[in-house]
C-alpha cells in the first residue's frame, strides 16, 4: 500500500523539484547580471581585459549554478519523500479509528433498520403502533403516565425487540386508554393475544370489533365477551 502511494506522488515530487530548480536558476541569472555589470564598470575604470574577466568568472559561476540546482532538486526530493512518509504513517494510524467509527455507524444503522422492520412486522397484524416518544409528542401523554398505565395494564403494550414496547394507537381516546382495556387484559393476559382479539370481529358480539365498541363506551358487552372467550 505504501509503495503504490509513493509511486503516485513521484510526479508531484518531480514537479516541485523542477519549480524550485527554476527559481534557483532565476536567482543565479540575476546574480550573473550583477557580476557582469560590476565587471563592465571595472573595465571602464581600470586596465582589465573584459574577455579574460568573463572567462575567469564564467567557470566558477557555472559550477555554482549547477551545484545549487542539483542541491535544490535533491533537497526538495527528500523533503517530498519525507512528507509522503509521514502522510502514510498518519493514514495508517487513522485507519483503525475509521474502521471502528464505520463499525459503530454500521451497527447503529442495522439497529435502526431492525427496529423499523420490527415495527412494520407488528403493524402487519396490529395496526398502527408508536413508542413513548411519539405518544408524548403527538398525544401529549407523559412517559411517566404511560409507564404507570403499562404497569397497571390499562394499555396494551406490544414487545418490540428485547426490551422496548410499542403501543397500538387505536386504544387511545383523547390521550387516554379506552375504558375496559384493563378488564380485558385481566381476562386475556397475553398482550398480543388480547390485542388480536380486540381488533378482530367477534362472534360473541355479532361480528362487531371489540376495540371499536370500547371506543363507543360499550365496555360491559366487551368484557362479558372477553370472559366467555377466555373460558373457552
Amino acid at each position: 500500500m505504501t509503495k503504490s502511494f509513493d509511486s503516485g506522488n513521484e510526479p508531484r515530487q518531480d514537479e516541485l523539484s523542477s519549480l524550485i530548480a527554476k527559481e534557483v536558476q532565476r536567482v543565479l541569472a540575476q546574480h550573473e547580471e550583477v557580476i557582469k555589470e560590476r565587471t563592465s564598470i571595472s573595465s571602464r575604470t581600470g586596465p582589465v581585459n573584459i574577455a579574460a574577466a568573463d572567462l575567469l568568472s564564467a567557470t566558477p559561476q557555472q559550477t555554482i549554478h549547477d551545484d545549487l540546482t542539483a542541491l535544490a532538486s535533491e533537497f526538495v526530493r527528500r523533503l517530498a519523500a519525507e512528507t509522503v512518509r509521514r502522510s502514510n504513517e498518519s493514514v495508517s494510524e487513522a485507519a483503525p479509528l475509521m474502521v471502528r467509527t464505520e463499525g459503530a455507524h454500521g451497527r447503529a444503522v442495522r439497529k435502526a433498520r431492525d427496529q423499523q422492520s420490527d415495527c412494520l412486522r407488528i403493524e402487519d397484524w396490529a395496526g398502527q403502533v408508536a413508542g413513548p416518544t411519539y405518544l408524548e409528542e403527538h398525544f401529549h401523554i407523559p412517559r411517566s403516565t404511560l409507564h404507570w398505565w403499562q404497569r397497571h395494564k390499562d394499555v396494551v403494550a406490544l414487545r418490540k425487540g428485547a426490551r422496548k414496547h410499542v403501543f397500538p394507537l387505536a386504544q387511545f381516546i383523547d390521550g387516554r386508554p379506552a375504558p375496559g382495556i384493563r378488564q380485558v387484559l385481566s381476562l386475556i393476559a397475553n398482550p398480543r393475544l388480547a390485542w388480536l382479539w380486540l381488533t378482530s370481529p367477534s362472534p360473541r358480539l355479532d361480528g362487531r370489533i371489540p376495540i371499536e365498541m370500547l371506543r363507543q363506551d360499550l365496555a360491559t358487552e366487551v368484557i362479558l365477551a372477553a370472559r366467555d372467550y377466555s373460558s373457552t
